[in-house]
């Protein structure tokens, strides 16, 4: 029986969960510019309240992107500083995949397109299918333009969902598609993405994370020395 701590600060929100014994708990808050001061009272909290200690962990999943730059560093970082405190491997998982899980948590939805506003007019797009329970992309995750995101997707059928904040910021990029009411991931649907990941073998060594931008214009610093 595995246990995973899972840290998402990839947008506005912030958020974690763990799964310990089988049973997830989790914690979520809106918090736009001090993610460093809440993430890791949250991780504490939730530790305590689990009566789970960090060396427990047998790996730390984080959202690696695409979202906000800042957002995402944050988060890898902190999961970065975690995982080689404890000597544990890490889990990446897809900010847009987690918005999918989401979609099928409340809605019970098994086509879901994926966006979030990228900000300069354009959108970080996903279109996903669960298939076997497990989360399949039916295309490759982007960054576009809302007006081009109609002849991006393949065939959208009427039980399709939509996911994220793009979707609030451009109402009109599809037509014929459900809202599912999840505008940010949440760690509790990160982390059971992570753990089918996990159950894969689908681990990271904590040097050789990487986030997911999109725009090839950000760079990355990988750990100090590495």
């Amino acid at each position: 029986m595995s246990t995973i701590l899972a840290i998402d600060t990839s947008t506005e929100a912030c958020s974690v969960a763990l799964l310990y014994c089988n049973e997830i708990t989790h914690d979520f808050i809106i918090s736009a510019r001090d993610h460093t001061q809440q993430i890791l009272p949250m991780i504490d909290k939730l530790l305590k309240q689990s009566n789970c200690v960090l060396s427990q962990i047998d790996a730390i999943a984080f959202g690696q992107g695409p979202g906000s730059f800042t957002g995402v560093r944050i988060g890898i970082g902190v999961a970065q500083g975690l995982a080689l405190g404890i000597d544990r491997p890490m889990i990446g998982v897809s900010t847009l995949m987690t918005l999918a899980e989401g979609a099928y948590r409340t809605q019970q939805a098994t086509n879901v397109i994926a966006a979030i506003d990228a900000r300069m007019n354009e959108v970080y797009l996903g279109q996903y299918q669960l298939l076997n329970h497990q989360w399949q992309a039916v295309i490759s995750e982007c960054v576009i333009a809302p007006e081009k995101v109609e002849k991006q997707v393949k065939q959208v059928s009427d039980d399709y969902y939509s996911a994220g904040t793009g979707w609030q910021t451009y109402p009109n990029m599809l037509t014929d598609i459900q809202p599912s009411g999840i505008l940010l991931p949440q760690a509790q649907d990160l982390i059971v993405i992570a753990s089918h990941k996990w159950e894969n073998n689908q681990t990271i060594a904590v040097e050789d994370v990487e986030p997911t931008y999109l725009r090839n214009e950000v760079t990355w610093k990988k750990l100090p020395g590495r």
